[in-house]
Order: C-alpha cells, then structure tokens, then sequence
C-alpha cells in the first residue's frame, strides 16, 4: 500500500473443524456481515458429522495473456498456428523456465481479431498463485516471439483475455489458477439436526435457486449460493488480493437427495 494514512481494523473469525481429505482445518474469515461465520461454520459441522468431503484437483495453470499488434491478418493468422503447434512449446518453455525455478510453461492458445493476436499462455506455478510469476516468464517469452515474428508489436502484457479479476465464459471453461472439484453425503439425519431442512427440500431448492434462477439472471459460474461472500472473508483473513475472488469464486453446487439404500433406511444429501 502506498500514501498510508492508517489501517482498518476486521473482524477475524473461525470455522471449524473442517475434515476435508481426512484431515481437520480451522478456517480464518475476515467479515462485518452478521451470520456468515454462523452460517459457514453451521456448513463446516454437517460436513464434518457426516465424514467429511473428499476433493479432487481437476485442473492446475495459472494464465497471462499478452496482446500483440501483427503487420496483417496473414502474420497473424501465421502467428496463430506456429504458437498452437507442439513443437512451439519446447522453444517458449526454454525462454520461460530462464526466469524461474518453479514455473513451468503448460499451453498456449491464441484469440484473433484482425491483425491483433491475444496469446494465453498457460503455466504452472507450483504452491504460489504465481502471478508475478507467470506475468514475469510470458514477458521473455513474448520477447522470443517479437524476435521471431518482425513487426510485431507488444501493446500490453495482459491483454484481458487472462483473464484476470473479471467474470468471463474462457474462465469458466478453461480454468485459472487451480480448479477444484469436492463432495460429501451427508445423512438426513445430520440435514435434520444441524441445517433444520430435508435432503428433499434442499435439493428442490438448489434447482430453482442455483440452477434455474442463476440461468434466467444469465449468470457465468455463479450456479452457487454465495461462494464469493465467503471466498472474500478467507482472503481477507489471509492477506490474500479479495479482487481475486471475481475468477476463484466462480462454481457450480450440485445438491440432490439420495434415496434410502434399504426400506426403513434413511436418505441422504448429496453435495
């Protein structure tokens, strides 16, 4: 921060113990907004009643996408499939590993308008969010393709197709940063005890709201609840950019009940 005139001062709650993957978390959120740390917390002990939730990493690459003025169409459109062939990979991830120990060049797609070539490099970056990271390897790497392509023109190293802090459907689709699939069952016993409702009524509820409502509202990756509310809070706690949780928060929350396995048994909710 600059021109620094004082501090805020947040509110720090916990939510916990979370079982996630076996393992038990406590959870920093940072909010002035009543019942959210409640209400998450409330989530949190279902959750770890019934078991836990188990996740997956179903995606890993964090993205810059610098914009690039060419002479014409053809250059472009030459720059296009040179950069998409698996032979271009091995040359850029040479010139991108030079800046880094960690980070590692994954993919490369190009978005055309013109003459103008919007180039999304793809990287992994390890533990870190990376940003810096990537924005410094995609910067030597884009000076490669400068040195190979005459004429072209750097106009700025994002060129927003990243992309970055903005709702967008390449996102949503391709991922960024590190995408993440979870679940857990949980008995409706537990639903009964800790959330006050049925398997039955939530899942309903989760198609009107999450689903249908999120459709008519024309809503790219918000088929959720408020994931960002909460994704806002652990940033804040943790220090971490809060602008980020525009891409982060973005998920959709699947809920349906499932059936008792045996008569007399009692039904589930799946998340």
């Amino acid at each position: 921060c600059e021109n620094v005139i004082g501090y805020v001062p947040l509110p720090v709650g916990t939510v916990g113990p979370y079982l996630v993957d076996g393992k038990e978390y406590y959870v920093p959120m940072a909010t002035t907004e009543g019942a959210l740390v409640a209400s998450t917390h409330r989530g949190a002990r279902a959750i770890t009643m019934a078991g836990g939730a188990h996740t997956e990493l179903i995606g890993d690459g964090m993205t810059r996408a610098p914009a690039l003025a060419l002479p014409s169409l053809e250059a472009a459109a030459e720059l296009k499939r040179w950069l998409e062939a698996p032979e271009a990979i091995a040359e850029l991830q040479d010139a991108f590993s030079s800046t880094s120990r960690f980070g590692r060049l994954m993919g490369v797609k190009v978005g055309l308008a013109g003459k103008y070539a919007h180039v999304r490099f793809k990287c992994f970056t390890g533990d870190a969010m990376g940003m810096n990271m990537v924005s410094k390897g995609v910067n030597v790497v884009t000076q490669r393709i400068i040195d190979k392509f005459p004429g072209t023109e750097l106009l700025g190293l994002s060129g927003n197709m990243c992309t970055d802090k903005k709702p967008s459907a390449i996102n949503w689709i391709d991922g960024r940063g590190k995408s993440v699939a979870a679940e857990a069952v949980i008995p409706a016993s537990i639903v009964a005890s800790v959330l006050k409702t049925t398997p039955a009524a939530i899942g309903r509820l989760n198609m009107h709201k999450n689903f249908i409502g999120s459709a008519l509202a024309g809503s790219i990756g918000g088929q959720n609840a408020h994931s960002s509310n909460i994704l806002t809070a652990v940033y804040l706690a943790c220090g971490q950019d809060p602008a980020q949780n525009v891409e982060s928060s973005t998920c959709l929350t699947l809920m349906e009940e499932i059936p008792a396995s045996e008569p007399g048994g009692e039904s589930s909710l799946y998340v």
